[in-house]
């Protein structure tokens, strides 16, 4: 049997992280307006730069649980190209985006050494 099993319903939500660059910023805001007028989301901010792990311009949409069945099909048929990095949110940031991450698109290299690690996490 397999040790270290994560509890889904340990998830406190997912972000999805949509990546552009000056010439597909638009893709990327007519993207944003669509995913904002079909979804339960929390739209943050445009990153005109690098942030944190994220190694190139971004912005990201936070949608709880319930939505991910309706949003991730959609961003697979309709991403335009764009790289989309989907995560979940638990306690450990670093696991997030990197062993439960999910990329629709070419993934790109984020820069993880910053993110916080849970290893007192419990296995399911």
């Amino acid at each position: 049997m397999a040790e270290g099993f994560v509890d889904p319903s340990a998830t406190q939500g997912y972000h999805a992280h949509i990546y552009y660059d000056a010439e597909t910023r638009p893709i990327a805001e007519r993207l944003r307006e669509a995913i904002g007028n079909r979804f339960a989301v929390e739209l943050g901010r445009w990153r005109d730069e690098p942030v944190g792990p994220h190694p190139v311009p971004m912005y990201q949409a936070a949608f709880p649980a319930a939505e991910f069945p309706r949003i991730v099909p959609w961003l697979m048929l309709n991403r335009g190209g764009l790289s989309v990095l989907v995560h979940p949110q638990t306690e450990d940031a670093y696991d997030d985006h990197t062993i439960h991450a999910l990329w629709l698109g070419a993934p790109l290299p984020l820069r993880v050494e910053g993110l916080r690690r849970n290893r007192d996490r419990k296995p399911a």
